[in-house]
């Protein structure tokens, strides 16, 4: 379905859940989330449903988010059902690969095409401290079972922190040279839980540019990433600047909230809910959210911070 402004919108992100095993500084408060009543939250039934809706309006790549998508229960046959959609082209998910080891097999043969996994990190003490309480090792273990699972692309995913691990990016980076993935890039939000960090913590993506002039660019692969590859790497280095040069005359997503709300914009509050709708009203929800679809989500900076009223565990990453 095309949106007011011409963007043809095929991609939903899904979350399954706002809770999470680990609770990183700039996605969740330390205490993490007060666990919601069953009632409040979608069911399997109504996920799956609600996907069918977005597909009948030319929805054709979902991805599976949180919180952590994987301490969700059912999270298999979650992703079984929506890969049996007519229209769903292609079944990603976003995790910390903490659980990988038990269900990566499981999510392989239920149709996940493909995985990110965030890695902010090389460093055990940094990585228990950006987490609050992960272990690095247990990162590595389901980096190590995704890549042996054969899931089409692997994504790592980083996030550009001032002074945290703007000095391991070569390292990070390097991670394309010894192994068949790709080392995506992120500009750090101004979201809610973001005010921790000091104004030079937010940097551009250009750091990454700067500190690896042998990057050579390759072809965009249709996302929101610039692309580049390291000489002889095995994968690609992704460049993502959603404050410094945004991308949303390319948009083409929507969100929909563990709670049942579609969100056209990350960084705008309005919502459209569909929790205990049938799926015609689903779908008449779907439709008013792409043609309630802003054209952009406004200055974003330090100082200028997101309208998205919720923090990112609650939206969906």
């Amino acid at each position: 379905m095309i949106d007011r402004f011409g963007r043809n919108i095929t991609y939903l992100r899904l979350s399954v859940t706002e809770l999470c095993n680990l609770r990183c500084r700039y996605c969740m408060p330390e205490e993490g989330v007060c666990k919601k009543d069953h009632s409040s939250m979608l069911t399997q039934e109504e996920t799956v449903m609600a996907v069918k809706a977005a597909a009948s309006l030319g929805i054709k790549k979902v991805r599976v988010t949180g919180g952590e998508p994987l301490v969700k229960p059912n999270i298999v046959s979650i992703c079984r059902g929506i890969a049996g959609i007519d229209g769903i082209e292609e079944l990603c998910l976003t995790t910390n690969g903490i659980r990988l080891p038990e269900l990566g097999h499981e999510l392989k043969k239920a149709g996940v095409d493909r995985l990110n996994i965030s890695l902010d990190t090389l460093d055990a003490d940094k990585y228990r401290y950006i987490t609050r309480n992960g272990d690095l090792a247990d990162a590595v273990k389901g980096i190590e079972t995704a890549l042996s699972c054969g899931f089409e692309k692997i994504k790592l995913n980083a996030v550009l922190i001032g002074g945290f691990n703007d000095d391991e990016i070569a390292d990070l980076a390097g991670l394309t040279v010894r192994y068949p993935l790709d080392m995506r890039f992120i500009e750090m939000m101004p979201m809610m839980d973001s005010r921790i960090f000091s104004e030079d913590a937010f940097i551009p993506y250009t750091v990454v540019l700067d500190k690896l002039p042998e990057l050579e660019p390759v072809t965009s692969d249709g996302g929101v990433a610039r692309l580049y590859r390291l000489p002889g790497a095995l994968g690609n280095i992704g460049l993502i600047s959603p404050i410094s040069a945004h991308f949303c005359a390319e948009c083409n997503r929507l969100r929909l909230t563990a709670d049942g709300k579609i969100r056209p914009c990350l960084h705008k509050c309005d919502e459209y809910p569909i929790k205990g709708l049938d799926y015609d009203g689903m779908r008449d929800q779907f439709k008013a959210a792409i043609e309630g679809k802003p054209q952009w989500h406004g200055e974003l900076s330090y100082t200028a911070r997101s309208g998205a009223g919720r923090s990112m565990n609650r939206i969906g990453g």
